[in-house]
């Protein structure tokens, strides 16, 4: 097991619970393994459960960048209630009869998610108004300001439907709230609807079958399930540098791309660069500076 106070660099990909939410799991391995940093990318509601990619020591500074990809959802609906917080958790808001609500109606308005550009953002999320999260705004009885923000829905599927409820499965942007998703369906049907479960199978790259539980993962030697800083972006291609080219990256060199062995890409290729012994040096972009194509650094990683 790790040492407290040693450094801990690497992603975990923690499942979730139904319960807690994200920050009090992020306590929780805080006390038992002691990081000297600790986050993580795209948080989950307390209802929801599934994949939370956590980030320790230098995987930190990748946040941005891991938690850019698209997300799966798989999630539950009730259709007749409406709650304050879009969910089943919420105070009840309105209920409304739903015997005239079919099949083909239903199916109509999920496929609709494919044509939505935008959405509603939840008074009680995260999402914050000069500063401060909307949730707190709203139960200290202060005004919530309307937000919108952009979405993409790429594949929505009905997989169960056994009315009042409705099992689907959604891809989407990054942020996408899939209560709104639900509470915009209720509207749509006239008859409200809540999400009464909610499970997150991937947040790309990572999937269902990399996480490990939370109670498995605080019995054990958190480093053994860590995905290394140089596997932590995939679909990046990796260069490895010489020993000079290594030394000059890790004091702030902006290197040109001609030096890389392999590299054929193009401006604004993105990439990671390791050091002979394949320790992760930095993440780039090759960029134009003065007529010449360099290696901008987007986060040193170097030791």
């Amino acid at each position: 097991m790790a040492k407290k106070g040693n450094p801990i660099n690497g992603v975990l990909v923690l499942y979730k619970p139904s319960g807690p939410t994200s920050t009090d799991c992020l306590n929780q391995l805080k006390r038992q393994f002691r990081p000297r940093k600790i986050g993580h990318a795209g948080t989950l509601d307390p209802m929801a459960e599934g994949i939370l990619p956590v980030l320790f020591g230098k995987a930190t500074k990748l946040a941005p960048y891991i938690g850019s990809g698209f997300k799966i959802y798989k999630g539950e609906i009730l259709l007749g209630k409406s709650t304050d917080t879009y969910d089943i958790q919420g105070t009840v808001t309105r209920e409304a009869d739903t015997a005239a609500i079919t099949e083909e109606q239903v199916a109509s308005e999920i496929d609709f998610w494919h044509k939505l550009t935008s959405q509603e953002v939840p008074a009680y999320s995260a999402a914050k108004h000069k500063g401060k999260p909307l949730y707190a705004l709203k139960r200290s009885g202060q005004e919530v300001p309307e937000k919108t923000k952009e979405i993409s829905i790429f594949r929505a599927r009905i997989l169960e439907m056994d009315l009042p409820r409705i099992t689907f499965r959604v891809c989407c942007s990054p942020g996408t709230y899939i209560r709104s998703l639900a509470h915009s369906l209720g509207n749509r049907l006239g008859c409200g609807a809540v999400l009464t479960a909610l499970t997150r199978e991937c947040t790309h790259p990572f999937t269902l079958d990399q996480s490990i539980g939370l109670e498995e993962v605080l019995e054990k030697d958190v480093v053994k399930h860590l995905i290394r800083l140089r596997d932590c972006l995939p679909d990046w291609p990796q260069y490895k540098l010489s020993s000079e080219s290594s030394r000059m990256v890790a004091n702030g060199a902006s290197l040109p791309v001609s030096t890389t062995p392999g590299f054929s890409g193009n401006e604004g290729e993105k990439a990671v660069l390791l050091d002979p012994e394949g320790r992760t040096l930095a993440i780039v972009q090759a960029r134009e500076t003065d007529g010449q194509l360099r290696w901008a650094i987007l986060r040193g990683l170097w030791t």
